[in-house]
């Protein structure tokens, strides 16, 4: 393993969430980070768009809320990548987490994600699931461009909001996703 994933790979390797555990008020959900090389890439997905569902439409990490069969936080983030793309991740797969996210929205549910840090040393096929409109390689390069991450203005929930953003070519990254990515890519910084 070389470049980019590397260093970030060696960054995680020695993090735990920084927590006190799971508050048993919030609604506990977990997302992969999936790296790959050739070039060092993350992976994002754009959600389908559902009736009801608060993030429709939007650009994300795979993954969703724990359900009562998850032994932890870790298999959510496993079983979830698996059902949404077909990647079957593994822990020995865990390069590390990030920081624990919660929305900044009161409008939103009082949810909690834990997001996990994976490299896989090929990149598989993804068979995204009716969960995902679509499914890309975001590389980290592209990413750590400093014409990328800026502020836009939104329209959510009815009113005007400027927040920050990364701008891929087709889409834009922003909210609870925004926030992790730009944790994961403060650990690349030199």
């Amino acid at each position: 393993m070389t470049g980019a994933a590397a260093r970030l790979c060696q960054r995680l390797a020695k993090s735990r969430p920084s927590g006190q555990g799971e508050d048993p008020s919030l609604i506990w959900a977990a997302v992969a980070a999936v790296l790959t090389p050739q070039p060092d890439s993350l992976l994002l997905i754009r959600r389908a768009d559902r009736s009801g569902d608060p993030w429709s439409g939007h650009m994300a990490l795979p993954g969703g809320r724990r359900e009562p069969g998850d032994v932890d936080l870790l298999t959510t983030a496993i079983r979830e990548t698996a059902e949404e793309l077909g990647i079957e991740l593994a822990p020995s797969d865990l390069a590390g987490y990030l920081e624990d996210v919660v929305p900044r929205i009161p409008t939103l549910p009082p949810i909690a994600v834990r997001p996990f840090v994976f490299y896989l040393a090929e990149r598989p096929a993804l068979s995204p699931n009716a969960e995902v409109a679509e499914a890309s390689w975001v590389p980290l390069d592209y990413l750590l461009r400093p014409d990328i991450h800026d502020s836009i203005r939104l329209e959510v929930g009815g009113q005007h909001r400027t927040v920050a953003a990364y701008r891929l070519e087709s889409a834009i990254v922003w909210g609870m996703t925004e926030r992790i990515l730009t944790d994961l890519l403060t650990h690349l910084a030199p």
